[in-house]
């Protein structure tokens, strides 16, 4: 490996070990222009000029726009540091980025791997996968269960840490596994964020996330993307963005990249204060079911500490019941009571209001922000009190 590597913007060089904070910063930035900002600003733009044969890269909105190639170049520099020929993609919402290397990779009479206790719109996939007459075989997390299932498969598709269980699997033996037959990787990375795990470098053919969540981590941009190393593959996932025409809009993918220069500082306060919060849930008699990969007893540890880099801003946990779960969660002073994950503001939810996933009615998924430690383990221990009767 060289030293230094171009950095994914137009020809700026970064130490091959650069630190996370700086390459955060950094990351998909121009070279300097005088008079012209760090940062270009949003191009809105639905048609460019386009004299003669359409040669240039950008043509028409649907297609590609300058401020997406910048984002792109900002997430394949951190998905895949001092790799050549990683590619990203980024996409309207995380469900586009899913459905595009699903549908895009899979045709008729191709069996697929999913989890069964992955993201709740997965079952929906699953449906629609089906009517398009494409197996689909599931199995869960913990354990690499999705490795007695994986015969003759197309696609496994990956979820680690699983979302809203937090069990985690092995990548690289799964993807060891499945190359060994044929099969495509595709690993859901967004609870982990490109700085707490690379599934590329653990063997994976696609990293894909929802940059709604912590990459951004503002709770106020709809993003996905898709990263991946295979020309031929990437192709395929571009055409589907091209044919659906799931794309986000330039001030999303503006905002999601100017985000991107605090993801360290964001990700490092807030796993901090997960871990904390994790040890003071575990003294509580009313919690049961604890579960964050940072904790050294928690199942997922061991393999966790092996692949993962940092272990993320959730944690879960139960409740004795629905009342329970619901009398601590409007209790909370400090925490929103919302769905989503990953932002600066913590939230927390009763997971099983959605009825999606399989969880106990008293399960709580509890998103960490960047408040001060102190105060969140705080507020969160007194609502458990105040909840208790």
């Amino acid at each position: 490996m060289n030293d230094a590597t171009t950095d994914a913007g137009n020809g700026r060089t970064l130490p091959d070990r650069t630190g996370d904070g700086t390459r955060a910063v950094r990351a998909g930035l121009p070279e300097p222009v005088k008079h012209e900002p760090t940062l270009p600003g949003p191009v809105f733009a639905a048609h460019f000029h386009l004299p003669g044969d359409p040669t240039g890269p950008y043509t028409y909105g649907r297609d590609e726009n300058p401020t997406w190639t910048l984002l792109e170049h900002a997430i394949a520099e951190l998905e895949a540091p001092g790799q050549d020929g990683v590619e990203a993609l980024v996409f309207a919402s995380g469900m586009a980025a899913i459905s595009s290397v699903l549908f895009s990779q899979l045709r008729a009479g191709d069996a697929v791997v999913l989890p069964d206790d992955g993201y709740q719109a997965l079952p929906l996939v699953r449906a629609q996968l089906e009517t398009y007459g494409i197996e689909v075989r599931t199995a869960p997390t913990g354990g690499d269960a999705q490795l007695e299932v994986l015969d003759g498969a197309k696609l496994l598709w990956i979820e680690t840490p699983s979302n809203p269980g937090l069990d985690v699997c092995d990548v690289r033996r799964l993807a060891d596994a499945a190359h060994a037959q044929g099969a495509l990787v595709a690993v859901d990375n967004t609870l982990a964020t490109p700085l707490g795990q690379r599934p590329l470098e653990l063997g994976a053919n696609f990293a894909v996330a929802s940059g709604t969540k912590q990459l951004t981590g503002h709770g106020d941009v709809l993003l996905g993307y898709v990263t991946g190393r295979n020309a031929e593959a990437m192709a395929a996932v571009r055409r589907w963005r091209k044919i659906v025409g799931a794309i986000p809009g330039p001030m999303e993918a503006w905002l999601a990249h100017r985000s991107i220069a605090t993801l360290q500082l964001r990700v490092d306060r807030q796993n901090t204060t997960a871990l904390a919060l994790a040890q003071a849930l575990r003294e509580r008699p009313e919690v049961t079911g604890l579960r964050y990969p940072g904790l050294p007893d928690d199942p997922s540890h061991k393999i966790a500490s092996q692949q993962m880099r940092r272990y993320g801003c959730v944690v879960s946990f139960t409740l004795p019941t629905r009342a329970h779960a619901d009398r601590f969660l409007d209790a909370l002073r400090l925490v929103d009571d919302a769905t989503s994950f990953g932002g600066v503001r913590s939230t927390a939810e009763r997971r099983g209001r959605w009825g999606g996933d399989a969880v106990p009615e008293g399960f709580i998924r509890f998103s960490v922000g960047a408040e001060d430690p102190e105060d969140l383990v705080a507020d969160v221990l007194r609502a458990l009190t105040a909840s208790a009767s």
